[in-house]
């Protein structure tokens, strides 16, 4: 078992079918840290709204963050844009779990890091909800379309690729 200072994860989508619940699982099972950070769309609430999907591997992922918070590690819940309703709750506490807008995370060598979620300083975010809601939908349609993909990779003896992933990398090159 590892063990670090702290760990960061995000963009987890739970909720979703193309949510990697189970992969995430085992690395929590395998990783300890005295600090997780949750920063952002762990539950991705707007895909809740249009169905609900919520298989065992969820609860699973949930149950292991409430687990390890219970046994003293401290987990610190960060709402994304895909998260937005837990905001409301900032400043409090849902089993061991703090949920926070942003906090300071202390390095070794005395730096300091400011945790956050990116969505504040997304201009789409804040001026174009209505545009990301359609980015949103490209992307699960994409995430959809990898998962089929993926099977046949398996099948073919081929590991694991993220389409979405190449996408997105594509797109940040030609910007």
């Amino acid at each position: 078992m590892m063990h670090y200072r702290a760990i960061w994860i995000s963009d987890v989508h739970l909720g979703t079918s193309g949510c990697q619940a189970k992969y995430l699982l085992d690395f929590l099972k395998h990783n300890e840290a005295d600090t997780l950070y949750l920063v952002g769309d762990i539950i991705d609430g707007w895909r809740l709204k249009q169905s609900f999907y919520w298989p065992q591997a969820h609860n699973d992922v949930v149950q292991k963050l409430l687990r390890k918070a219970r046994k003293g590690a401290e987990v610190i819940y960060i709402p994304g844009n895909h998260d937005e309703a837990a905001r409301q709750y900032f400043g409090m506490s849902f089993g061991d779990i703090k949920v926070e807008e942003e906090v300071i995370h202390t390095l070794l060598d005395g730096r300091k890091l400011w945790v956050t979620h990116g969505d504040l300083f997304d201009g789409v975010m804040q001026y174009a909800k209505w545009l990301a809601y359609v980015g949103d939908s490209l992307y699960s349609f994409i995430l959809y379309i990898n998962r089929y993909f993926n099977m046949l990779r398996v099948k073919m003896g081929l590991q694991y690729w993220s389409l979405s992933q190449y996408l997105k990398h594509q797109v940040k090159n030609a910007v």
